[in-house]
């Protein structure tokens, strides 16, 4: 038997493989860019910041005419100070900053990856719904959240958190399956706006509210 070489053991890529694969890394490489932008203020440029789904995280991502729809809704709820809390709905982050210029917007969020917005970001898990500060207890005029997994537990205890957030009105997008514990929990009607995401989810997704938020996005 002849001598096999080190070389022989060593898999090699195609052309076409070697070239997908050149174009992740790049991709990656510019995605690491974009978390790196910072204003003068140390808080990322939230225009020109990409963040992909994160599946693992039961991530799905608005459509841009749901996002359009959602953001109006809420501008039009709140004074042109007013106080508003996302919790777990990332997606309307960027573009509530730019409609709502004058407001206060804080995005209450497990994924860290939105840490880049600086203060407005608090690290949040449904898990302990009362891990927030003090200070913000009753503290926002208008809640809006959209809990990550279609559970009585999820949405038991991110009912919790916008309770204790809210000082009375609230928005709430979530499974259709979920409109029970939705009413009982919070009190809340389904409104005639449905939320549509990016990728056609399966479960069909309805929005609540314990206010005319219909009048709100139609007006």
């Amino acid at each position: 038997m002849g001598d096999i070489s080190d070389d022989d053991d060593v898999p090699t890529l195609s052309a076409g493989t070697l070239k997908a694969l050149q174009e992740f890394y790049k991709e990656q490489e510019e995605k690491e860019s974009q978390l790196n932008q910072t204003n003068e203020n140390g808080v990322a440029k939230p225009n020109e910041i990409v963040f992909n789904e994160d599946w693992q995280l039961s991530q799905f991502w608005y459509d841009s005419n749901t996002v359009e729809t959602l953001v109006r809704g809420i501008v039009k709820s709140v004074e042109p100070n007013g106080k508003i809390a996302l919790v777990s709905c990332p997606t309307l982050y960027k573009r509530l900053k730019e409609e709502a210029v004058n407001c206060e917007i804080k995005l209450f969020e497990y994924d860290k990856r939105f840490s880049v917005f600086g203060n407005d970001f608090h690290l949040y898990d449904y898990k302990s719904p009362l891990d927030i500060d003090k200070s913000l207890s009753s503290y926002f005029d208008l809640v809006v959240a959209d809990p990550p997994f279609l559970s009585e537990e999820c949405l038991t205890k991110t009912a919790i958190t916008m309770k204790y957030l809210t000082k009375q009105n609230v928005v709430l997008c979530t499974g259709a399956v979920m409109a029970e514990l939705a009413q009982r929990l919070l009190h809340l009607k389904k409104c005639e706006f449905e939320p549509k995401h990016q990728n056609n989810l399966a479960n069909e997704f309805w929005c609540f509210s314990n206010f005319d938020f219909d009048a709100m996005l139609k007006s």
